[in-house]
């Protein structure tokens, strides 16, 4: 059992001045969480300090031994015993502490490593001879000579031995290691140009774990290749190249297309003026620009950098300075959403090459009793069942494939359909081979395998197309736009639902009440903490709309916005969009197929379906060629 008051005694408190040795290592709980934590802070000094080529070497996972040396500016003998005083730095003079534009700024790294290890810091400035200090449980010894060419390096051993306490908190060697790496990773994501390296030296022995030269070229040429380096050339062979620009803020990296999706949320990275955060505001903003493409069990990969003025950003919010703060975050949201948005359009009926390969290699025989065993690997792609459409809005999506909708002989009379054919035979220039195959980035239909598949000559291969996915996507994107035109209807209620609510969150809710009547979902106060919703979306069938609203303030407080309720309607208008596609087993004629080709090629995100299934892929003849031995 607790005790009734378990923070303060029965006597009297009495305040006492901690001494020096107890605040520091109390200010270095704050700093040093980890060995990752002592790389970060001892690199990101190095970077500041100009270097272009940076070694760290660990060992034990960083628990006996972190060693860090750069070729940077360096430090004179006599500058040594100032950098270890705390709150003492070159970087800023504290007469604006808005205006950052390094990474470290508090002078503070140093000081708390000799707080919690054996710290041992060599220097050598550019017309100054070397010199070295050493720091041991926070007591700092003289400088000392040392021969070493420009740069510094920084080695800290037995992390934590003068507080013993926090090892036990530690995760095992391998776990710290990888922590160490993935540090080390960030930052070389955002310094192309610099060289990193990262040694193992547990044991007595050097194994080498990573190495980055610099890179050479222009900024994205740079980037490019090093994330090719850190993350694989997959995803940059699979990545949309990202510029916009909002104000002040300008937004630049690489997003993988929506068939390069992930099974968590491993591959997202972000960089707020070069330094690396991870920030919610950010991140609901990623899933926000793919919310339209992939299903809840997908995420998106994205490498993403936003440079701003540095007064439009406070980096000082947090003490591992893992997060920020914008002036204007809705700028910064928008930004992102609207930035991947457009590339995404952009990038029209394009899919991931990575379905290609996996279709090659499902192509190549196995053996028996591998064939026969069951798939250990969970389904990609799954549909989103959440909501379900109203019947008025099903009989909408049944009208979406009539002859005139949008692509001339998609309709559903008998007359329209198509002998069983296992091949389309083509006899000179027909209307619809006005061009040649190479010209056509989807070529021409050669054939319909198993009323579902449809199989197109290109140029330089075959591309095979899900008729009901790439179809479903098409009508999809018609019903968005025809949704957008027309406005979204609502659907009053006989009686209106009251939702008791605390009067801030009233207030919240209240103040975003326009943008949720342009979805069909109007609401009004109703005293106190309470509101009335009067009226919700025509095309949902079944709202909770006490839950919604609750769900919807949810994301108010996590994140300063909510695109809840159009993803709702989003996700009924797909629903929608599956039922009145072109089914699994429908015949298809040559120009039916044809005209299918020629949509997907003319509307943009035709690359996949609305749950992130690909619709097509592409088979080069000579990835073919190699299946035959040729």
């Amino acid at each position: 059992m607790y005790a009734a008051r378990p923070k303060i005694g029965e006597e009297r408190p009495v305040i006492r001045q901690l001494d020096e040795a107890a605040a520091n290592r109390i200010a270095a709980g704050e700093v040093v969480e980890r060995p990752a934590s002592v790389v970060k802070e001892l690199v990101e000094n190095a970077l500041d300090a100009g270097a272009r080529r940076i070694a760290v070497a660990y060992g034990d996972g960083g628990k006996t031994l972190i060693r860090v040396s750069d070729d940077g500016h360096g430090m004179a003998p006599d500058d040594l015993p100032l950098a270890l005083s705390r709150h003492a730095t070159s970087k800023i003079d504290g007469s604006d502490l808005l205006n950052i534009h390094t990474f470290g700024f508090r002078g503070e790294a140093l000081p708390s490593l000799g707080a919690v290890g054996r710290l041992s810091i060599a220097s050598r400035a550019e017309g100054f001879e070397g010199a070295r200090i050493e720091v041991t449980g926070g007591r700092i010894g003289p400088v000392k000579p040392a021969a070493l060419n420009r740069g510094t390096q920084v080695e800290l051993r037995d992390l934590f031995h003068a507080t013993p306490a926090r090892l036990k908190f530690l995760r095992s060697d391998r776990a710290e290691a990888q922590a160490i790496a993935d540090v080390l990773r960030r930052l070389a994501m955002a310094e192309p140009f610099a060289g990193f390296t990262l040694s193992d030296v547990s044991g007595g022995e050097s194994r080498e774990i990573l190495r980055l030269e610099p890179e050479q070229g222009a900024l994205f040429d740079g980037l490019a290749a090093r994330l090719g380096r850190i993350l694989g050339r997959e995803f940059i062979t699979n990545a949309l190249r990202i510029e916009a620009m909002r104000e002040d803020l300008r937004l630049t990296g690489y997003a993988a297309l929506p068939t390069y999706s992930r099974g968590a949320a491993v591959a997202q990275y972000f960089f707020v003026n070069g330094r690396p955060v991870r920030d919610k505001l950010l991140l609901g903003a990623l899933r926000a620009a793919y919310s339209d493409f992939l299903s809840r069990d997908r995420h998106p990969a994205a490498v993403l950098f936003i440079d701003c003025p540095p007064e439009q950003v406070d980096v000082n919010v947090h003490p591992a300075k893992a997060e920020v703060r914008f002036r204007d975050p809705g700028l910064a949201r928008g930004l992102v959403v609207s930035g991947l948005r457009h590339a995404l359009a952009e990038a029209g009926h394009r899919a991931s090459s990575t379905v290609a390969g996996a279709t090659l290699g499902a192509m190549r025989p196995e053996a028996a009793e591998a064939a026969e065993a069951p798939p250990s690997y969970p389904r990609l792609y799954q549909m989103d069942l959440a909501s379900r459409p109203s019947a008025g809005a099903r009989a909408l999506a049944y009208g979406a494939q009539a002859p005139g909708a949008a692509m001339p002989g998609l309709g559903e009379a008998g007359a329209g359909f198509a002998a069983p054919s296992a091949r389309i035979e083509v006899a000179g220039e027909t209307a619809t081979e006005e061009a040649p195959l190479s010209e056509r980035p989807l070529g021409a239909a050669r054939a319909q395998l198993h009323e579902n598949y449809i199989i197109a000559q290109t140029g330089d291969g075959i591309v095979i197309v899900d008729q009901h996915a790439a179809h479903e996507r098409l009508v999809y994107e018609r019903l968005k736009a025809q949704l957008d035109a027309s406005g979204i209807a609502s659907q009053a209620l006989l009686i209106p639902e009251i939702v008791e609510l605390s009067e801030a969150d009233a207030q919240s809710i209240l103040a975003i009440a326009d943008e949720l009547a342009a979805l069909g979902l109007v609401i009004e106060p109703f005293g106190g903490g309470a509101i009335a919703v009067r009226e919700v979306p025509a095309l949902i069938q079944r709202l909770d709309a006490r839950r919604l609203i609750r769900d919807i303030l949810d994301d108010l407080a996590d994140q300063g916005t909510s695109e809840r309720l159009r993803a709702r309607v989003d996700a009924v208008l797909s629903s929608m969009a599956c039922h009145g596609s072109v089914r699994s087993g429908r015949r298809m004629s040559a120009d039916e197929m044809n005209a299918l080709l020629r949509e997907m090629e003319r509307v943009p995100k035709s690359g996949q379906c609305n749950h992130g299934r690909p619709t097509w892929i592409e088979l080069k003849l000579s990835d073919i060629e190699r299946l035959f031995g040729r």
